[in-house]
């Protein structure tokens, strides 16, 4: 799919579903500090990465509480990116985000959803 006046790809409009699962809840209180400083460092390498316009973050956990084992998810991100390798580096990064001696997917998990910018065609005849 391109962009018929600029011959350029559209982007990919993905929905990454952020939640923190029960590790995260059965750690000692003095601990949660560091998981929360790991999100704030994977959100930053995300605003940071080429290829992706992060259009906003939306965090669930005032009607959601407790593990997210699915939807609802405890935050979202919604992106503009430029490939499906750049998203799949996105979810990577719980992979490689450390958190004391393990790293961010102990903690959490993320899903990503990926579509296009919904667009309203012209009214025929228009």
């Amino acid at each position: 799919m391109s962009d018929t006046s600029a011959n350029r790809p559209l982007p990919l409009r993905v929905l990454f579903c952020c939640g923190v699962t029960q590790n995260f809840f059965d750690l000692p209180r003095e601990k949660i500090g560091e998981v929360w400083q790991a999100y704030g460092k994977m959100l930053a390498a995300i605003e940071a990465m080429d290829g992706v316009k992060v259009l906003g973050v939306m965090d669930d956990d005032r009607l959601v509480v407790g593990q997210a084992t699915g939807s609802p998810w405890t935050f979202y991100i919604m992106a503009d990116v430029a490939d499906f390798d750049t998203t799949v580096a996105v979810c990577n990064l719980y992979r490689t985000t450390p958190v004391g001696e393990y790293n961010l997917w102990r903690y959490g998990k993320i899903e990503a959803r990926v579509g296009r910018a919904l667009a309203v065609p012209p009214a025929a005849g228009a």
